[in-house]
């Protein structure tokens, strides 16, 4: 079979990264969502439910003593489904705000279709109830509760009970945690912001973290701060690395990973990355030069259609010989 021999001409064009706004590099100390959980019963289910399971059963008990009943035997129906109910507390949520939640069957019930959520209280981690829920249940449009319907979701299905007092307009500094941690982009921030600001405000303490002192000029006025801050434009770096699944043929290659000087052939593939002063040759194994990237040899294969497993195999050959210095991760 005859070889395919491909060349790539090096160029000395500078590359221009995008640069990121801070608001999507990173975030603020104090200011994240906060998961809350309860036990509740759905009813109305068309016996689909759990039927005698002793924790439903003693919790139709609890729930009859609460409305005034008195049950004299255990209690049991397979319209009733014992679930676990969770949400997500926005930042800085304020009581009478709205709340999605979702809930998973935890008991024997084939189906939620049609069911009803009872008040559910739903509780942080430090045991207090922030959130009240309940209500009907989607189940995403599946037909006759069909399809693994034993959890759902009930958009604005419950209504914050308690502020999260952050007391954040009485703060003197703000600390800033990036989301993928990295000394160089960390310290670029920390110079913009410096820069943008006119003043030494931000100190970065390490690789993910800066804090950021209030401006005198800015002092009660912290959004308006937070929201000049975090449209600062960015330029990041990433870290050289690989990402290979094996099972998929998948491929992801990040960051400026160049190759060093090295023979490679595959198989029938030949590849020659030369320079602008490199004099054309007709071997069939050419020498690769310093200065091409991973980049640039993905482009030349992917031209000619080569399959994921020979790219796989080509990337864990250099990376074996050392010819590209990237963490070569297999997921």
């Amino acid at each position: 079979m005859k070889k395919v021999i491909i060349t790539i001409a090096l160029l000395t064009t500078q590359l221009f990264a995008t640069p990121t706004r801070i608001k999507d590099l990173v975030t603020i100390k104090g200011v994240r969502e906060n998961p809350v959980i309860g036990y509740g019963l759905v009813i109305g289910l068309n016996g689909t439910g759990d039927g005698g399971t002793d924790i439903t059963s003693q919790s139709l008990i609890r729930m009859f003593k609460t409305l005034g009943l008195d049950p004299q035997k255990e209690v049991s129906s397979a319209n009733v489904a014992s679930v676990i109910v969770t949400a997500k507390l926005p930042p800085f949520a304020r009581i009478g705000q709205k709340i999605d939640v979702s809930i998973s069957s935890i008991g024997d019930a084939s189906s939620l279709a049609g069911g009803t959520l009872l008040v559910t209280p739903l509780k942080g981690g430090d045991g207090k109830i922030y959130a009240i829920a309940e209500g009907a249940l989607s189940i995403g449009g599946l037909k006759n509760g069909a399809n693994f319907a034993t959890g759902a979701r009930i958009p604005d299905g419950a209504i914050v009970e308690q502020d999260l007092g952050l007391n954040f307009e009485q703060r003197n500094a703000l600390r800033l945690s990036l989301k993928n941690p990295d000394f160089t982009t960390n310290a670029r921030i920390a110079r913009t912001i410096n820069r943008e600001l006119g003043g030494k405000f931000a100190l970065p303490k390490d690789a993910t973290t800066i804090d950021l002192v209030i401006p005198e000029y800015y002092k009660r006025r912290l959004v308006d701060l937070i929201a000049v801050v975090e449209n600062f434009r960015v330029i990041t770096d990433s870290k050289a690395k690989i990402v290979i699944n094996e099972r998929t043929g998948t491929l992801v290659a990040g960051g400026e990973i160049p190759i060093k000087k090295v023979a490679l052939s595959h198989d029938d593939l030949v590849l020659k990355i030369k320079t602008e002063d490199d004099e054309e040759k007709e071997e069939y194994l050419h020498m690769i030069d310093k200065g091409a990237t991973i980049g640039d040899l993905i482009k030349a294969l992917n031209v000619i259609g080569t399959k994921p497993e020979d790219l796989i195999s080509i990337f864990q050959a250099l990376k074996k010989n050392g010819a590209i210095t990237a963490e070569i991760e297999l997921i």
